[in-house]
């Protein structure tokens, strides 16, 4: 069985970290790099950064950035934000990142997800997917362009597809819940986790770590992502970079589950 990890999740705006709401207003976090030797200290075991202007600026990634956090970082990157290419991912790969994430683009183009995957393997392509509830019934329906773009997919059917194209895990977003501290939408979780054969990330809404042990244990995820618990000293305070102890994730996440 897969480690359960708690992850967190990074946004990038320009030259910067910064922290949404809703994936609406956000607030500044702080330098990518200064952040990143932080969570080197706090023992984080993964990261992943997300551009969230790239794609929507139909720009290409920040290699000279995405260079300068990969030499910092101790730990694992994930990176996603601008990749349309396989020369694209080579340059990210290159610079030391271990997976990258794909959102609009395998959405504009399934293809890539096969490209990517048939020569570096499933196990470096996460494919990112945001939803958010219909104004007009509980159908959570899938966004591309950081949330701003809606589209006639449908969940479970598209995940299954990237699943099928060589994606080695799923990254699913709730646009609902991000940033929100009301915990995860597990329901949503739990019901795509049974349909899939790949590894299930669940992001937004996150206030602690039991927040993350209810996602993993009761959603059958394999990873929590995190953001404002890891960012904020907490709901309402200021910005202070954190992480739970590796005992207190050991005991949350690792060991068995305390039968209820």
């Amino acid at each position: 069985m897969l480690r359960s990890r708690l992850i967190p999740i990074l946004l990038l705006r320009g030259k910067s970290f910064v922290k949404t709401v809703n994936f609406k207003k956000f607030s500044y976090i702080g330098d990518p790099c200064n952040t990143v030797r932080i969570f080197n200290e706090l023992e984080v075991d993964e990261i992943s950064i997300l551009d969230i202007l790239a794609t929507r600026n139909n720009k290409e990634p920040n290699y000279e950035l995405i260079s300068e956090i990969a030499s910092e970082a101790f730990m694992p990157l994930s990176y996603g934000g601008g990749i349309k290419t396989v020369d694209q991912a080579k340059q990210i790969f290159d610079l030391g990142i271990e997976k990258i994430i794909l959102n609009s683009e395998a959405i504009n183009r399934p293809e890539i997800i096969s490209e990517i995957s048939e020569i570096y393997g499933s196990q470096a392509v996460t494919v990112s997917i945001d939803v958010k509830k219909s104004f007009f019934s509980k159908v959570q329906k899938i966004y591309t362009k950081c949330g701003t773009k809606a589209t006639d997919l449908a969940l479970a059917e598209w995940a299954l597809k990237c699943e099928s194209m060589g994606a080695g895990e799923i990254m699913l977003n709730s646009i609902d819940r991000d940033g929100t501290w009301n915990g995860y939408e597990i329901d949503l979780y739990k019901d795509l986790s049974s349909k899939l054969s790949i590894p299930l990330i669940g992001i937004g809404g996150a206030k602690n770590i039991d927040s993350a042990k209810d996602l993993i244990k009761n959603a059958n995820c394999s990873a929590a992502g995190v953001g404002s618990m890891v960012v904020f000293q907490k709901e309402g305070r200021g910005v202070l970079i954190n992480y739970p102890e590796p005992s207190v994730i050991n005991a949350k996440l690792h060991n068995k589950f305390d039968e209820d």
